[in-house]
């Protein structure tokens, strides 16, 4: 029963009392409240100035420093995912690169002719009638292979056209009859056609084997680019259906290319040249592929230290109509690297001595979030057929040829077999040819999705080369040195040899500097948190606890503010549905004072402070001090009984 009074006077209190800070019960309060007690200064400045125009100057002042700290951080941020390059140079020991060597003709001619008798009638026969070209009629041995008589009904089918007029009408090679282009036919998109005079056009015909009426007719400016086409496109479809086995028996054999190897002074032979068969090359040998577990390196630059040979190039066995040039290709890579010979070869000149210095380079990119590159391909979706590191070639090959064996149901001849498929021949796959050529329409137009989905490597090795070129061998020592190459070579050659035949390789590095290049992060997360501070403390005055403080108040306290009332609506606004009354709907304004906020659990007595922050009632006067009761004053009137021991003081 004794605390029952303090008990009223605390829950008066907590009514009349205004609730402040993070209690507070509108925003309108938390703000001013936050304002007052923020270390920010521009925000105080704001509440406590005085006149319209000073605090319109606080306002401006403060939103224009919120807006150049939110710039600035936003520049922090974008310069913490730069990367800046740095470039370092050593001298060391290098070890020496795989040299990759293909002589430009894939396959002997003599020995190829049986396979391609028909098709090299068909070009001679073309030659003949388009351009009046003929040859003595030369006897030819046919193939007892049933490819060859297959052929013969696709020339029929994919003949060599020439169109004569703006009418869009054609010669057939094959038959020597007119035949009528359609406007749908002719390939406008494609860059390699001919829009030029059309009698000079000359071209060939695809068509879909399952839709005549879908053809395209790819033409060329020039009839030595149309003929070479037109005989690649076969020729594939030959070598497509021989046996790796037989293919590799056709070709050069390392005795056949290799004449003289000297390596760091010393000499070197076969047995330091690894074979493999290229599709479009045939057999090309790497020197120093480290199969054997052994890479080769130098302490030593210049050409004297490096790899020289001398290769033996067979001029008068080339196809005639499959290659125009004489000569080898080279390609200088890593042990782990394919190499795609036909894409980045150096072609390699006869009756010349041609140096190659190398400069060697490692580079090394940063993964995301600076780069969007990969590590180790892992992450891409596209299987490696190739069995080699990752490289963007790769990818973007690989890419095509699982395109090519989803949409025509067999392998492009040129790349590497994917699992389960077998290479496109006429036999078995008769419109793999019109499929090809539409394929590498939208893979050239990126329209595959391969360029999107194939990622530049984080990490690659690179030989930057320097070629130069001189005459070899030198007119005075031509005789003597043919003689003896001849000599060293003669029982296999059976033959003297002419210059044309050989072609002087040198590959050595210019110097043994090893430039490393490198990408680090130009922000750390230390200096990007630094920066950040800089710039609050720079136009705020500001600290990490002073955003921990605007997180609380802006997000927290703010976000418990509008949740809390708009609750006590509808608990009124439902409240008084419940009594049947007019309640307030819940979009109503509702004042809460300071005993129904949920938040004053405060128990405590009042004490005199608070006491005289009570406000007065609004009905009553302002208290006075009352005049005095001079009655009081009065001893008799202010005790009733007297002692009995004062009754004598009284009575003296």
């Amino acid at each position: 029963a004794a605390t029952a009074p303090g008990k009223k006077i605390t829950a008066r209190l907590k009514r009349t009392l205004p609730v402040r800070g993070p209690q507070a019960p509108t925003l309108s309060e938390l703000m001013r409240w936050y304002c007052l007690n923020t270390n920010t200064h521009g925000c105080r400045r704001i509440v406590v100035s005085r006149g319209r125009l000073r605090r319109l100057l606080w306002i401006v002042l403060t939103l224009s420093a919120v807006g150049l700290i939110l710039w600035q951080c936003a520049e922090l941020l974008m310069n913490y995912y730069s990367a800046s390059v740095s470039v370092t140079v050593q001298f060391q020991k290098l070890p020496f690169p795989a040299v990759t060597i293909c002589n430009i003709n894939p396959y002997k001619y003599s020995a190829m002719k049986e396979y391609l008798s028909e098709l090299d009638k068909e070009t001679k026969k073309a030659l003949e009638t388009f351009y009046g070209f003929s040859e003595g009629k030369s006897k030819v041995r046919r193939s007892v292979d049933d490819w060859n008589s297959t052929g013969s009904d696709f020339f029929e089918q994919i003949p060599l056209l020439k169109v004569e007029d703006f009418s869009r009408t054609a010669t057939d090679l094959h038959s020597g009859q007119k035949r009528k282009i359609e406007g749908s036919v002719f390939h406008k998109d494609s860059s390699i056609v001919n829009s030029g005079d059309s009698n000079d056009i000359i071209g060939f015909q695809l068509c879909d084997a399952n839709n005549s009426s879908e053809c395209a007719l790819y033409t060329f400016s020039s009839g030595v680019n149309a003929i070479q086409e037109w005989y690649k496109l076969h020729y594939m479809n030959i070598m497509a259906q021989i046996p790796l086995e037989t293919k590799e028996k056709l070709s050069y054999s390392v005795e056949d290319l290799l004449l003289t190897c000297f390596f760091d002074g010393l000499s070197c032979d076969k047995r330091h040249f690894t074979r493999f068969h290229h599709p479009l090359h045939g057999n090309c040998y790497t020197f120093n592929s480290g199969e054997s577990g052994t890479i080769l390196s130098t302490s030593t630059g210049g050409s004297e230290y490096g790899l020289q040979v001398v290769l033996y190039i067979d001029e008068a066995d080339y196809n005639p109509f499959l290659v125009t040039s004489t000569g080898a290709k080279i390609m200088v890579h890593d042990q782990n690297e394919y190499p795609f010979i036909e894409d980045i070869g150096t072609e390699i000149e006869t009756a010349a001595a041609t140096s190659i210095g190398m400069h060697f380079t490692q580079s090394r990119k940063l993964s995301k979030p600076y780069s969007d590159c990969t590590e180790t391909g892992a992450d891409i979706p596209v299987e490696n057929l190739y069995n080699k590191s990752y490289s963007l070639q790769i990818c973007l090959h690989s890419c095509f040829q699982k395109a090519m064996v989803e949409s025509c149901g067999c392998a492009q001849y040129a790349q590497p077999l994917p699992a389960g498929a077998e290479y496109c021949n006429y036999k078995k796959n008769p419109n793999w040819m019109y499929c090809y050529y539409r394929l590498h329409e939208k893979f050239v137009k990126e329209q595959l999705g391969c360029q999107q989905i194939c990622k530049d490597a984080c990490s690659f090795k690179e030989w930057a080369l320097t070629t130069s070129i001189a005459q070899w061998p030198s007119i005075v020592s031509e005789d003597w040195m043919l003689r003896v190459l001849s000599w060293d070579k003669g029982q296999k050659l059976n033959k003297k040899l002419n210059k044309t035949d050989l072609a002087n390789l040198m590959v050595f590095y210019k110097d043994l500097n090893e430039r490393f290049i490198s990408e680090n992060p130009a922000n750390t997360l230390v200096i990007l948190l630094s920066n950040f501070g800089g710039q609050l403390g720079l136009w705020m005055s500001c600290s990490v606890v002073c955003v921990i403080e605007i997180v609380e108040v802006f997000f927290i306290d703010s976000l418990s503010i509008v949740m809390r009332r708009q609750w006590q609506r509808a608990k009124k606004w439902w409240h008084g549905r419940q009594r049947g009354g007019a309640g307030a709907a819940p979009g109503g304004d509702v004042e809460r004072q300071g005993h129904e906020n949920p938040a004053c659990v405060d128990e405590d007595l009042p004490t005199f402070t608070t006491a005289l922050r009570l406000p007065l009632p609004q009905d009553s006067p302002l208290p006075r001090t009352p005049p005095p009761n001079y009655s009081t004053l009065r001893l008799e009137t202010a005790f009733t009984e007297q002692l009995p021991d004062t009754l004598e003081l009284g009575q003296r």
